[in-house]
């Protein structure tokens, strides 16, 4: 089972994302509570995942953030946030958060977000502006330019980062491409190592920014 702890201020969004993941045969939320009582419950419930508002009246999402990714095995951590264009968006993901969720998320779409982010997937909103892209990545790194590093990737790779970028999980990816997942493992090594990042939302990002989605055949999965 994959456990969930939800962090809002309103009961509303906290009961609404409780029922509807509460729906799903393999997740299990474990707790719905405020901003104030978030590290607490974490310690005490262990979730696998937190869902985690990223603005609160009686305390800052961000703080929580660092609060909860400080701790030893921290739970995978993604933000929650009504506006797409958030500038909060972008300094969550800098401090490690693993993406981020509108809380207009189709139900139907969040529990296959959770089960992606419990694989070490890549969530991101699609409604992703580029002001939380730009924002994002204006923080974490300089020159050079995203498409003078992204040209320094084999084919193998770019296919990888398309896969990656779209969410998918190491498991998942070596299906799709008919690999090892070790092969996947050494490839998103690489492919962080040349790109200059440090984690695969700030590589997913950097695929968006500089087109490569838009651009990249959906059939990656030819054998070699």
């Amino acid at each position: 089972m994959i456990r969930v702890l939800i962090v809002d201020d309103e009961a509303l969004i906290r009961s609404g994302i409780e029922l509807i993941l509460n729906a799903a045969p393999d997740i299990e939320v474990v707790g719905a509570v405020t901003g104030a009582r978030a590290v607490a419950e974490a310690e005490r419930l262990h979730p696998h995942i937190v869902l985690l508002d990223i603005r609160m009246p009686d305390v800052d999402g961000l703080t929580v953030l660092d609060r909860m990714l400080a701790r030893p095995s921290p739970p995978v951590v993604a933000m929650l946030t009504t506006f797409d264009n958030d500038e909060y968006v972008a300094a969550a993901l800098h401090r490690g958060a693993a993406g981020f969720l509108l809380k207009d998320t189709a139900p139907d779409h969040l529990a296959l977000q959770v089960r992606t982010l419990a694989a070490d997937g890549v969530v991101l909103s699609p409604k992703v502006t580029s002001t939380v892209v730009d924002g994002y990545l204006a923080s974490t790194r300089r020159q050079p330019a995203d498409t003078v590093l992204i040209d320094t990737l084999t084919d193998r790779e770019r296919a990888v980062l398309v896969h990656l970028a779209d969410g998918l999980s190491n498991a998942d990816i070596a299906a799709r491409l008919y690999l090892g997942v070790g092969t996947v493992k050494d490839h998103v090594s690489a492919i962080l190592a040349k790109l200059q990042v440090a984690n695969r939302v700030q590589a997913a990002l950097m695929a968006e920014r500089a087109g490569l989605l838009d651009s990249a055949d959906p059939d990656k999965g030819e054998r070699r």
